[in-house]
């Protein structure tokens, strides 16, 4: 194992899902470092500077959210929230607390995978100046000029459909929450107004996605918010 390939902080109670983690981020060129409490994990990131952190939000001794607050007030490490729980609201208010992704149990091996690479690239761009230039597929958006084009065709976009295509477009591969959105194209005081974004998320889809019932790049996180897909 490499001494400079990601350190990842699995913080999680459950020994069969610690070990499954283990097993597959080492064989995937991971290090990786463990807690099984709350206490242990919080200290493990402040000693041991993971790269991203994979966070279980049911743990023993403190409620993994109260975990994520606490690590929020001094560090912007990727973390991907681990949940048990259904309700669509946890997996918002994770999000909203500043998790960067969630996967609910129980999970694959590639989706995992999956998520802790684009966790790491966002990190690694957020240090870096931001390109201009946004290309997936046949989407291309140019932040600079506001300027964006389907297959090479030009496609007019109001200021609050281009707002929100731009903030997708720079946390592209992340899910971002209604509240999220609605604080990007209209501001804070319609954090709550859900319905506003359904339409122009709609909207959008319909200027560029060849089957907005079937959208490739702009998909629907049920009762959480949206993900624009980066491919490859």
């Amino acid at each position: 194992m490499s001494p400079t390939a990601p350190l990842i902080l699995v913080i999680e109670d459950e020994p069969g899902i610690r070990r499954f983690l283990r097993v597959t981020l080492d064989s995937h060129g991971y290090r990786t470092t463990e807690a099984s409490c709350a206490q242990d994990g919080l200290k493990r990131a402040a000693l041991e500077r993971p790269d991203l952190v994979v966070l279980d939000l049911g743990l023993p001794d403190r409620d993994g959210m109260d975990v994520l607050r606490d690590l929020r007030e001094w560090s912007s490490v990727p973390l991907i929230v681990l949940t048990a729980r259904e309700a669509e609201g946890s997996k918002v208010d994770a999000l909203d607390a500043g998790a960067d992704d969630y996967l609910t149990k129980p999970f694959g091996a590639a989706e995992l995978l999956a998520r802790i690479r684009v966790a790491l690239r966002h990190a690694l761009k957020a240090g870096a100046p931001q390109d201009p230039v946004f290309i997936t597929g046949d989407l291309r958006v140019d932040l600079a000029a506001r300027v964006v084009t389907v297959a090479g065709r030009e496609v007019h976009l109001t200021p609050i459909e281009f707002r929100l295509l731009a903030t997708l477009v720079k946390h592209a591969g992340k899910v971002l929450t209604h509240r999220q959105l609605l604080n990007a194209g209209w501001g804070p005081e319609y954090g709550f107004e859900a319905h506003y974004l359904r339409v122009y998320m709609a909207q959008l889809r319909r200027k560029i996605e060849a089957t907005p019932a079937q959208p490739r790049y702009l998909r629907t996180e049920p009762g959480v918010g949206y993900r624009l897909v980066a491919e490859p």
